[in-house]
C-alpha cells in the first residue's frame, strides 16, 4: 500500500526540490558543488523524454523530502535498475518514517517493472543515513569505488587530450 505522504513532484513542488538539495549539499558540507536551479530541474524532470524522475514527501501540503533518480542498466543482470541520487527529508520530519517511504515508493516501482535493484552512494562519514539503509537491508558495496570525471579533466578527455 503506498504512503499517501509521497507523490510525482509536480511543477509547483521544484522551487521547494531546489532548495532542499542545497540543503542537503550543505549538510553533506559541499555547497560551493551545488548548482541547481530551478530551471535545471524542470528541464529535466519535464522534458518530453526526461531523464531524471523525483517524488517527494508532502506533509501538510509542504514539501519536506524528495528523491531525484534515473535509470540505470545492469549488463549482467540484462535489465534496467534505479540509481538514486538524492534522498533527502528536512531535519524536522526524520523520523516520520517518510525517508523510508520515499524508498519503499521506488523499491514498487523497480518491482512493478522488473527492474534488478535501486543503488545509491553515501559519504563514508554520514552514519545516521548509513545506519538507516543498513536498518533496512541495504548494503554496501565492498571492493568497489566510485570514480567521477568532471571539471578540467572531462574537458581534457572530451578535447581528446589526456
Amino acid at each position: 500500500m503506498s504512503d499517501p505522504r509521497i507523490r510525482p513532484i509536480q511543477l509547483q513542488d521544484v522551487d521547494a526540490v531546489v532548495q532542499l538539495v542545497h540543503d542537503l549539499a550543505d549538510y553533506e558540507k559541499l555547497p560551493q558543488l551545488c548548482f541547481l536551479t530551478t530551471d535545471k530541474l524542470i528541464a529535466c524532470v519535464f522534458a518530453d523524454s526526461p531523464a531524471v524522475y523525483g517524488h517527494v514527501a508532502v506533509v501538510g501540503n509542504v514539501v519536506v523530502g524528495y528523491a531525484l533518480w534515473f535509470l540505470n542498466y545492469s549488463t549482467w543482470e540484462g535489465v534496467h535498475g534505479i540509481y538514486l541520487e538524492d534522498l533527502y527529508v528536512s531535519p524536522a520530519h526524520r523520523g516520520s518514517g517518510l525517508g523510508k517511504a520515499l524508498l519503499v515508493n521506488l523499491a514498487s516501482i523497480a518491482a512493478e517493472r522488473g527492474y534488478a535493484r535501486v543503488e545509491w552512494s553515501v559519504l563514508d562519514w554520514n552514519t545516521p543515513s548509513i545506519d538507516f539503509y543498513s536498518s533496512l537491508g541495504a548494503v554496501p558495496m565492498q571492493g568497489w569505488s566510485v570514480f567521477r570525471l568532471t571539471g578540467q579533466p572531462l574537458a581534457q578527455i572530451a578535447a581528446g587530450n589526456s
